[in-house]
């Protein structure tokens, strides 16, 4: 407990003095003066009586909170006590500490509210009004009191109050792809905030804020190691590392989670083999999962990458993904502990469309699964693609619970040079319906659970986080966290409104600046799409770090080749994915194999992704397909040109630091948009031997000029 108090201490320290330069690192947590004159009357003149009737670690937490978030919200210094009188104006307490008097007046019951969520309202006794935020335990205290702050730094009056917000997904968790060695794969923000070198005994104060950041948003998991894992993690000398991080997010309500790394009974262990029926191999899982939850008893479990991109996995032996997400699951059920199995699975030796085989790796192993096991599944069947129809596993598994993988980091979406808010991508995915169980069924009722009423639910989303003193390298960046923590805890906020709230508390309150950045966050992921790959092109970025156009990438394994998706030659461009095709349209229900199969119904924007389309082929728009790519690209350049003229109106609203910031990154972005444009267009021209529309620009530079600009050295990868 003393330590957690001077860590607090040393951090809120810090955080005061950053706050004096806006350079970004306090996040949407910058609790800025109140603008709304009738809060700042009511309080400002006045003492602000708090009550924390419980007393724990969390309890502490939400003390620094409150006191760092007034003190500078409402410009007054609030008094925190432990026993109520008159003149208490906020409580905080769980629902079996309030007085009777107060709890006499609340409706909702406390199995409504579960282990997390809060209710926060305005109780009336005696010509007295007191602010009471309650839930059934600390954690949800916590997150009702982050949501109490929200209204002040959004300027939203907190008379009457009567608000309840429960979770829909049970294990809202961020996931790190960082190496031990603090490189971050696809990270483009610096390096890993984990600094293991240090760990245990230095905790560094960034750590602290990271878990309010997280907490503040409603995470309540992190896995700190990639995916392709290292064995090493689960050696002794760094599971005591562990240990350090897990003590300071626990506070937070944030389980820390572990990467497993299949062959570690081998590399690490000296077993000849990791067969997942091998007792000894069995045993040896079970004692380690008895190790780490000695010392970390809310140890969350493991993840798992196996059988993908050279990984090792129970396949190695001839035994299925059940099989080896079992034997891990039996590790870590007498503990409380899951597994989350990936089902990012796909072999160049597999002659089968890449977009099939996890559907078709995973759909027979239903309900053959633990029932700790989740397995977690990307939200298209590629790869994080711009544009992707939702993943085909969504609903096809009613027996085995789903959980979603998002990628918050900015891998084929300019490598957080460019500003993309991804909320209007994750709702896409959100509200597909799936038509599992009928119309109705969206990909948002399968990972909460709701659909087949699954025990386990669960959402992930890889982190953008560096160590870079903003987080996330692009300021916009932040609000991709900020998304997603969002729409984990709650699927049905709108991108508008979520992008609302992250402009007012990491901006500022004004309402011009506010409409005019809200529509740039909103436009830019259409944008994003329409330069890079529109009408439902996919994975035509340069080879390996993915950054910039590369439609010309061949060689090697065919999956990894931009021709293996585009297809372009001279009778047409797509991917036939239909029943002439790879048929790859089948694994989804028939309502959703209907909207597709015909390139008369198919939507446009996923067009080239079913279909391979002839280029004179006459679209619904009226013109040829190969006259509607060229305005696509054309659009999207135009389109991060009109957003660069909009932020430039609004330098008079926020800082200069920030502004500036963020109009070099657009200046790098519409330059970059342009590289796109022309040279996907001179590209894909080779094959439709067809001129640009004469009413385009014409490109200044040959093909040959477009393919012949290299990056190196671009973060995020292992450079040679």
């Amino acid at each position: 407990m003393n330590k957690l108090r001077t860590l607090l201490t040393i951090t809120l320290v810090l955080l005061l003095f950053l706050s004096k330069a806006e350079n970004g690192y306090n996040l949407w947590l910058r609790y800025t003066k109140v603008e709304n004159q009738v809060l700042l009357k009511t309080y400002q003149d006045a003492t602000l009586n708090i009550v924390i009737l419980d007393n724990s670690e969390t309890s502490m937490v939400i003390k620094n909170e409150l006191y760092l978030g007034l003190r500078s919200l409402l410009s007054t210094e609030p008094e925190i006590a432990n026993t109520i009188n008159d003149q208490t104006s906020l409580i905080i307490a769980t629902l079996n500490s309030l007085p009777e008097n107060i709890k006499a007046n609340i409706t909702i019951e406390d199995k409504t509210l579960g282990d997390e969520g809060y209710f926060i309202f305005t109780n009336q006794s005696e010509n007295k009004k007191s602010i009471i935020i309650t839930g059934n335990n600390d954690k949800g205290l916590l997150y009702g009191t982050f949501k109490f702050l929200s209204y002040l730094q959004q300027n939203q009056s907190i008379e009457d109050i009567n608000f309840t917000s429960i979770p829909k997904i049970k294990h809202r968790l961020l996931n790190h792809w960082d190496n031990l060695d603090r490189t971050v794969e696809r990270g483009y923000a610096g390096f890993s905030i984990f600094d293991w070198h240090k760990l245990p005994d230095y905790v560094d104060p960034r750590y602290v804020d990271y878990a309010r950041a997280n907490a503040s948003i409603g995470i309540n998991g992190t896995v700190v190691t990639n995916v392709n894992s290292n064995a090493l993690i689960l050696t002794p000398q760094y599971i005591k590392k562990l240990v350090t991080l897990a003590n300071t997010f626990r506070p937070y309500g944030i389980k820390v989670y572990l990467t497993a790394r299949f062959s570690a009974p081998v590399e690490i262990g000296g077993l000849k083999t990791a067969d997942p029926t091998n007792n000894e191999v069995q045993n040896w899982w079970n004692n380690k999962a008895k190790e780490i939850y000695k010392l970390i008893p809310d140890f969350g479990g493991f993840l798992v990458k196996a059988n993908s991109e050279g990984q090792p996995g129970p396949q190695d032996y001839k035994r299925t993904h059940a099989e080896g997400a079992n034997m891990l699951a039996d590790a870590v059920a007498p503990f409380g502990g899951i597994v989350m199995w990936r089902a990012f699975v796909y072999s160049h030796e597999a002659p089968d469309d890449r977009a099939k085989q996890a559907y078709s790796e995973f759909k027979p192993l239903d309900g053959k699964f633990r029932a700790n096991v989740i397995i977690q599944v990307k939200n298209g069947a590629i790869d994080f693609q711009p544009r992707e129809p939702f993943h085909p596993l969504f609903g096809a598994t009613p027996k085995t619970p789903l959980m979603m993988e998002f990628q918050i980091t900015q891998e084929y979406t300019g490598c957080a040079t460019h500003l993309f808010y991804q909320a209007p991508l994750y709702k896409e995915v959100l509200n597909a319906d799936t038509y599992a169980k009928g119309q109705g069924s969206t990909v948002a009722k399968i990972i909460d659970g709701s659909l087949h009423n699954n025990n386990i639910s669960g959402i992930a989303g890889v982190a953008n986080i560096g160590n870079d003193i903003n987080w996330t390298g692009h300021p916009f960046a932040q609000a991709n966290w900020y998304a997603f923590g969002r729409l984990a805890w709650n699927h049905e906020l709108t991108a508008e409104e979520i992008a609302e709230e992250w402009l007012k508390m990491t901006f500022t309150n004004d309402k011009d600046f506010i409409n005019a950045a809200k529509q740039i966050m909103i436009n830019s992921r259409e944008n994003l799409v329409n330069y890079m790959t529109p009408l439902g092109l996919h994975h035509i970025m340069a080879r390996n770090h993915h950054y910039g156009p590369g439609p010309w990438v061949d060689g090697g394994r065919a999956d990894w080749t931009s021709l293996y998706y585009h297809q372009a030659n001279d009778d047409g461009i797509g991917f036939n994915r239909s029943s002439t095709g790879s048929n790859a349209i089948s694994q989804y229900f028939p309502e959703v194999q209907d909207l597709y199969k015909n390139i008369k119904t198919c939507p446009e924007n996923s067009l080239l992704w079913f279909h391979h389309v002839s280029w004179d082929k006459k679209l619904a728009s009226g013109n040829s397909l190969w006259d509607k790519l060229c305005y696509k690209y054309y659009e999207g350049v135009d389109s991060v040109i009109s957003a660069q003229k909009q932020w430039n109106k609004l330098e008079k609203y926020i800082d200069k630091e920030r502004f500036d910031h963020v109009s070099s990154l657009l200046k790098i972005q519409v330059n970059e948009a342009l590289w796109w444009r022309y040279a996907c267009v001179l590209y894909f021209q080779q094959f439709s031997k067809q001129p640009i529309p004469k009413e385009l620009e014409k490109p200044k530079f040959s093909l040959e000029h477009y393919k012949n600009i290299e990056h190196r050295f671009v973060p995020g990868i292992k450079n040679e």
